[in-house]
């Protein structure tokens, strides 16, 4: 059980889509709008995990068109959600986002999101640690998970509005916006030519 938090603790450490676009929201948008993407990324990745648990995400995952579907819908989305946080706050009329992404928006990148269906078979089809009880092991998996999620999510959130709260010069803001939204389509197109390279 503790090498499974162990191994847990790090996937999720790890700079994602679903951290970095939270911080870029709390720091493009403050802590309201970051909590609702947040509660919104909390359930799509239960989701994910559920449907990774009753082998769902496998058989998406074994069928190349599927997940070349689900990454292309994946990206097209990161992209979206990185335009709004690099444009937030911008000047220019025609690329100002005013409206962030919402409960609904972290949902949606979760469900689509082809990294959360492979984190979440390699979670549910290694590290056995209640081999008597498939049900059991499912929910203590999915407890350990959860515990470990929310504060590493809740964490990345606060350092995306400590950002913003710093009062510091709209250029600068600006540019750490922009900094979070090229550091988030970095992570797409590590996981694009990942997919490319698979297929």
């Amino acid at each position: 059980m503790i090498t499974f938090a162990v191994a847990i603790f790090f996937l999720l450490l790890s700079p994602g889509p679903g951290v970095l676009s939270l911080a870029g929201v709390g720091s493009a948008f403050g802590y309201r709008a970051g909590w609702a993407y947040g509660i919104g990324l909390f359930f799509g990745s239960n989701t994910v995990m559920l449907a990774a648990a009753t082998g769902l995400a496998a058989l998406f995952l074994a069928d190349e068109r599927m997940r070349l579907v689900f990454t292309v819908l994946s990206t097209g989305y990161l992209c979206y959600l990185a335009a709004k946080i690099a444009f937030a706050g911008s000047k220019i009329a025609f690329i100002e986002s005013t409206k962030p992404p919402g409960l609904w928006g972290g949902i949606a990148l979760q469900v689509i999101n082809p990294k959360a269906y492979v984190v979440g078979t390699f979670v549910f089809s290694n590290f056995p640690i209640w081999p008597e009880s498939l049900t059991t092991e499912i929910i203590l998996k999915c407890v350990i998970l959860n515990a470990i999620w929310i504060p590493i999510h809740v964490l990345w959130l606060a350092a995306g509005v400590t950002v913003n709260r710093l009062a510091l010069p709209q250029k600068t803001q600006r540019l750490i916006n922009v900094a979070m939204a090229c550091a988030m389509l970095l992570v797409v197109g590590i996981a694009m030519a990942t997919t490319l390279f698979k297929s």
